[in-house]
Protein backbone atom coordinates (compact mmCIF):
# COMPACT_ATOMS: atom_id res chain seq x y z
CA UNK A 1 0.00 0.00 0.00
CA UNK A 2 1.18 3.52 -0.89
CA UNK A 3 1.08 6.25 1.46
CA UNK A 4 0.82 9.70 0.15
CA UNK A 5 2.02 12.65 2.11
CA UNK A 6 0.31 15.71 1.94
CA UNK A 7 2.19 19.13 2.92
CA UNK A 8 0.02 21.45 4.89
CA UNK A 9 2.39 24.20 5.10
CA UNK A 10 2.33 25.04 1.17
CA UNK A 11 6.52 23.81 1.14
CA UNK A 12 6.75 22.86 -2.25
CA UNK A 13 7.87 19.80 -3.18
CA UNK A 14 9.56 18.29 -5.74
CA UNK A 15 7.16 17.07 -8.83
CA UNK A 16 7.61 13.47 -9.04
CA UNK A 17 8.47 13.07 -12.91
CA UNK A 18 11.93 14.96 -12.37
CA UNK A 19 12.27 15.41 -8.75
CA UNK A 20 12.35 19.24 -9.45
CA UNK A 21 10.53 21.91 -7.19
CA UNK A 22 8.33 24.00 -8.34
CA UNK A 23 10.20 27.00 -9.48
CA UNK A 24 12.91 25.14 -10.17
CA UNK A 25 11.58 24.94 -13.75
CA UNK A 26 11.18 28.43 -14.20
CA UNK A 27 14.73 29.00 -12.63
CA UNK A 28 16.31 26.99 -15.01
CA UNK A 29 13.91 28.33 -17.97
CA UNK A 30 15.37 31.64 -17.07
CA UNK A 31 18.81 30.58 -17.15
CA UNK A 32 18.47 29.31 -20.65
CA UNK A 33 16.93 32.50 -22.07
CA UNK A 34 19.42 34.38 -20.16
CA UNK A 35 22.81 32.24 -21.42
CA UNK A 36 21.39 32.46 -25.44
CA UNK A 37 20.72 36.36 -25.16
CA UNK A 38 19.95 38.02 -27.15
CA UNK A 39 19.10 35.31 -29.01
CA UNK A 40 15.32 34.61 -28.63
CA UNK A 41 14.51 30.83 -27.94
CA UNK A 42 11.26 28.91 -29.12
CA UNK A 43 9.64 26.23 -26.57
CA UNK A 44 10.94 23.58 -28.54
CA UNK A 45 14.61 25.23 -28.37
CA UNK A 46 13.96 25.59 -24.18
CA UNK A 47 13.64 22.54 -24.05
CA UNK A 48 16.50 20.72 -25.75
CA UNK A 49 18.43 23.20 -23.12
CA UNK A 50 16.34 22.64 -20.11
CA UNK A 51 15.68 18.68 -19.83
CA UNK A 52 14.31 17.44 -22.98
CA UNK A 53 12.55 14.46 -20.91
CA UNK A 54 9.62 17.09 -20.27
CA UNK A 55 6.86 17.76 -21.90
CA UNK A 56 6.75 19.94 -24.63
CA UNK A 57 3.51 21.37 -23.15
CA UNK A 58 5.09 21.22 -19.82
CA UNK A 59 7.68 24.07 -21.41
CA UNK A 60 5.03 26.46 -22.97
CA UNK A 61 3.22 26.37 -19.90
CA UNK A 62 5.82 27.47 -18.01
CA UNK A 63 6.86 30.21 -20.61
CA UNK A 64 3.39 31.79 -20.84
CA UNK A 65 2.93 31.77 -17.09
CA UNK A 66 6.80 33.43 -16.74
CA UNK A 67 5.30 36.19 -19.47
CA UNK A 68 2.23 36.93 -18.02
CA UNK A 69 4.23 37.66 -14.70
CA UNK A 70 6.44 40.34 -16.61
CA UNK A 71 9.71 37.83 -16.45
CA UNK A 72 9.72 37.32 -20.23
CA UNK A 73 8.91 39.25 -23.47
CA UNK A 74 8.01 37.06 -26.93
CA UNK A 75 7.58 37.47 -30.30
CA UNK A 76 5.85 35.80 -32.94
CA UNK A 77 8.42 33.48 -34.65
CA UNK A 78 6.47 30.93 -37.45
CA UNK A 79 3.68 29.72 -35.80
CA UNK A 80 5.25 29.59 -32.42
CA UNK A 81 6.61 32.10 -29.89
CA UNK A 82 10.39 33.14 -29.35
CA UNK A 83 10.99 33.87 -25.70
CA UNK A 84 13.36 36.07 -24.30
CA UNK A 85 14.08 37.02 -20.38
CA UNK A 86 13.41 40.50 -19.28
CA UNK A 87 15.91 41.34 -17.15
CA UNK A 88 19.00 39.93 -15.73
CA UNK A 89 19.49 37.95 -12.65
CA UNK A 90 20.01 41.00 -10.49
CA UNK A 91 17.19 42.67 -12.20
CA UNK A 92 15.02 39.96 -11.27
CA UNK A 93 16.08 39.98 -7.50
CA UNK A 94 14.99 43.53 -8.05
CA UNK A 95 11.49 42.61 -9.31
CA UNK A 96 11.05 39.77 -6.16
CA UNK A 97 12.19 42.11 -3.51
CA UNK A 98 9.80 44.82 -5.04
CA UNK A 99 6.63 42.09 -4.69
CA UNK A 100 7.54 41.38 -1.68
CA UNK A 101 7.78 44.53 -0.13
CA UNK A 102 4.61 45.71 -2.14
CA UNK A 103 2.81 42.50 -0.09
CA UNK A 104 3.47 43.79 3.17
CA UNK A 105 1.24 45.20 5.38
CA UNK A 106 3.85 48.08 6.97
CA UNK A 107 6.02 49.09 4.28
CA UNK A 108 7.90 51.75 6.62
CA UNK A 109 8.65 48.57 9.06
CA UNK A 110 9.51 46.43 6.32
CA UNK A 111 12.31 49.02 5.07
CA UNK A 112 13.61 49.79 8.57
CA UNK A 113 14.37 46.11 9.24
CA UNK A 114 15.67 45.44 5.99
CA UNK A 115 18.64 48.65 6.12
CA UNK A 116 18.93 47.86 9.91
CA UNK A 117 19.56 44.15 9.12
CA UNK A 118 22.53 45.67 6.20
CA UNK A 119 26.26 45.45 6.20
CA UNK A 120 27.80 48.65 6.80
CA UNK A 121 29.39 48.30 3.41
CA UNK A 122 25.93 47.85 1.91
CA UNK A 123 23.82 50.49 4.23
CA UNK A 124 26.80 53.28 2.96
CA UNK A 125 26.38 51.77 -0.69
CA UNK A 126 22.73 52.20 -0.43
CA UNK A 127 23.00 55.91 1.17
CA UNK A 128 25.13 56.76 -2.16
CA UNK A 129 22.37 55.64 -4.30
CA UNK A 130 19.78 57.55 -2.53
CA UNK A 131 22.21 61.23 -2.60
CA UNK A 132 20.43 63.33 -4.57
CA UNK A 133 21.88 63.90 -8.43
CA UNK A 134 22.41 60.09 -8.73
Amino acid sequence: MTREVTNSVGVHEPTAATGRGRGELEAQVLTALQQAAPEALTPGEVLERVDARLAYTTVVTALTRMHDKGLLSRAKRGRAFAYTAATDNSGMTARTMRRVLDGGSDREAVLTRFVDELSDADEDFLRRLLEPGK
